[in-house]
């Protein structure tokens, strides 16, 4: 069968190209018919004047697509049911689909309910007092990107799946070793878990020992997210009163209902900065060893406190297995790294270590083995050293911008320690509309109110000054007192 087809060897189209499309649209014009068995490779590339080879790549792509078929010992043929014609096929009209709502399971439900998720956009302005960033450009990227090529092109291990259920061992070594001087938290590398942040961390814990209608009590304000990871699994929400003490331990002491578990930030309370006092921390865990109910430590930035040395962790004055202490890299580093831990009792270990195993097998190798090199080669306390002494600088610089513009129209929390401060603006103004007056002077804020359960308090505002400058922070306060003082 001869077949009238034209290409040319001078066009910048491929030849095996051009042959693809004369016969796709001889089979779509009808000229080659369904089940007409057309030429042979050898054959049609001796009729053209072209290489086999060239007649093949068009053939196989044809094949691929469905406009070509192969009966071994016979050949090949147009399909019967061309791919264009499954394209152009009616459509079934919605009122025809009778398909039943797909049903969720409780935990999809309770999520489908939620609201006031967290989001993703965040103040876009020239000065930003978003919370929860350090100083990116004080980050070592020369020495990590050393550590990085120590393993990228000597070691391909990286590229494998992990055999460690609980994470790169000499990352847990590494970590258990700088807990015990740093924060003072008694484990032993194989009661440390690696996870990929906070969440996972309080993911884990809640799935594994809180089932639906458990009350979990919390910091009131508290962290957002943690409050939402534990109404998604079911837990009632007891709220417990935050002063410049830290958690009031009373109100868990005389609460009417068992309460398996408690949620605190007792070195930097999130957001008001509140340390949780000596005598509050041994009356908790009291609490904890009388009621059986279990304390999460989240340690989230206690590295950096000014005036004074770290508080010691809770967990390192636990005496009966009841504090599961929280800790990332986040703040310390960079919150890109999605690396931190979560230091359990010996009895949770190994059932822990299993539900992070099928929850994600295992974190990416390679960072895991560059940050073990990172802190056991002393560059993760030199690093701390210098951006303590950074971030105290900005704090100072914040604190007085604040008390010279704003006087005692601004009652100022927790400027002895992490990256954030919580301001109390005495305003005739709403949190929304100070928000929008910022945003219109190139100043970007965030509400406390969210990580209110009960949001009560209005005219409260998380004041993040890691990533800015100290020229920032006073222009930034500046502009902010234009607009609110009068």
């Amino acid at each position: 069968m001869d077949l009238a087809i034209a290409i040319d060897s001078n066009s910048a189209v491929p030849l095996h190209q051009q042959l693809y499309q004369e016969l796709r649209q001889a089979i779509l014009n009808g000229r080659l018919s369904p089940g007409k068995r057309i030429p042979s490779t050898r054959s049609l590339a001796q009729s053209l004047g072209v290489s086999r080879t060239t007649i093949t790549q068009s053939y196989e792509q044809l094949l691929s697509e469905g406009y070509l078929t192969t009966i071994v010992g016979s050949g090949t043929f147009v399909c019967a049911q061309l791919p264009d014609d499954l394209l152009h096929s009616t459509p079934i009209e919605s009122s025809q689909i009778t398909r039943p709502p797909i049903k969720l399971n409780r935990y999809g439900a309770s999520l489908a309910q939620i609201e006031d998720l967290p989001k993703i956009t965040e103040p876009d302005a020239l000065i930003n007092f978003r919370y929860g960033r350090p100083a990116f450009d004080q980050f070592p990227l020369k020495l990590w990107r050393r550590l990085l090529s120590r393993y990228f092109y000597s070691n391909l291990s990286w590229l494998d799946y992990s055999t460690e259920p609980l994470g790169y061992k000499p990352l847990r070594e590494a970590i258990a070793c700088y807990l015990s001087t740093s924060r003072a938290v008694k484990c032993e590398p194989n009661q440390v878990l690696i996870v990929n942040g906070t969440q996972q961390a309080l993911d884990l814990i809640v799935r594994l020992l809180i089932e639906p209608g458990d009350v979990i009590a919390l910091e009131d304000p508290g962290y957002m997210s943690a409050r939402l990871i534990f109404q998604t699994q079911g837990a009632q929400l007891l709220p417990i009163t935050v002063d410049n003490s830290g958690l009031i331990v009373k109100e868990l002491v005389y609460a009417s209902q068992p309460i398996p578990l408690v949620y605190v930030t007792p070195s930097h309370q999130f957001p008001t900065g509140a340390i949780l006092s000596l005598p509050r921390r041994l009356e908790l865990l009291a609490w904890a060893q009388q009621t059986g109910g279990l304390i999460i430590e989240d340690d989230y930035d206690s590295e950096y406190r000014y005036g004074d040395r770290p508080i010691p962790a809770l967990q390192g004055l636990d005496r009966s297995d009841s504090v599961l202490y929280i800790g990332t890299f986040s703040k310390v580093l960079f919150p890109g790294l999605r690396i931190g831990y979560l230091v359990l009792p010996n009895s949770l270990v190994s059932l822990f270590a299993r539900a992070k195993w099928l929850s994600d097998r295992h974190l990416p190798l390679l960072e895991q083995q560059v940050l073990a090199d990172f802190i056991a080669e002393g560059h993760l306390e030199r690093h701390i050293r210098k951006m303590r002494s950074l971030y105290e600088r900005r704090c100072q610089v914040l604190v007085k911008a604040l008390n010279v513009h704003f006087g005692q129209q601004a009652t100022i929390l927790g400027e002895k320690a992490g990256i954030h401060l919580m301001v109390k603006l005495h305003s005739h103004l709403s949190d929304e509309e100070i928000i929008q007056l910022a945003a219109q002077m190139g100043v970007g804020m965030m509400s406390a109110k969210p990580q209110y359960l009960k949001p009560n308090n209005t005219g409260e505002f998380i004041f993040g000054y890691g990533e800015l400058t100290e020229q920032q922070l006073v222009e930034g306060i500046r502009r902010l007192a234009q607009i609110l003082v009068r």
